[in-house]
């Protein structure tokens, strides 16, 4: 009897070492998946952010019009991506400083290893405005590039 409780003591006298690295191995595959869903979840967060940024700036520029009317429905609002306002007047200097903040605010375009600023732009058509505001944001499906995004809002100012 007693040799036969001797090999028994001796097959099991590893099993534990073994239980241990198993539950090791488990355990930092685990931690690998809540690093990643961090990861995701603050690039998320991120893309959240920019958008609500473009939002506050698309109504800044709205909210300028407003407080400048007769300005706005004359077209000197009006600008395209790209485009300068011209200082001078209180339309140029309100584009001039939507422009900036923008640029301040919202990531760069890469444009084929070329960066842009975020950039605005402001369309009319009769008493519609259209106010477009684009930048960029990091690409899940391409690693290390930027996407193009865009925000569009559309206003209406009455006479």
């Amino acid at each position: 009897m007693t040799t036969l409780r001797k090999s028994q003591g001796r097959r099991t006298r590893g099993f534990t070492l073994i239980e241990a690295l198993v539950a090791l191995l488990v355990l930092s595959i685990g931690l690998l998946g809540v690093a990643a869903l961090q990861l995701t979840s603050l690039r998320s967060n991120h893309g959240s952010a920019m958008r609500s940024q473009a939002t506050f700036l698309a109504y800044d520029i709205i909210d300028r019009m407003r407080a400048n009317r007769a300005a706005a429905l004359a077209g000197n609002y009006n600008i395209a991506l790209g485009a300068f306002g011209t200082s001078g007047t209180v339309a140029g200097n309100d584009l001039i400083a939507w422009k900036q903040n923008i640029a301040r605010t919202l990531p760069a375009i890469d444009n084929a290893g070329t960066p842009q600023v975020a950039d605005g732009s402001v369309t009319q058509t009769g008493n519609i405005f259209r106010v477009t505001i684009r930048w960029s944001d990091w690409d899940d499906a391409t690693a290390g590039a930027r996407t193009a995004l865009q925000f569009s809002m559309d206003t209406q100012l009455l006479n």
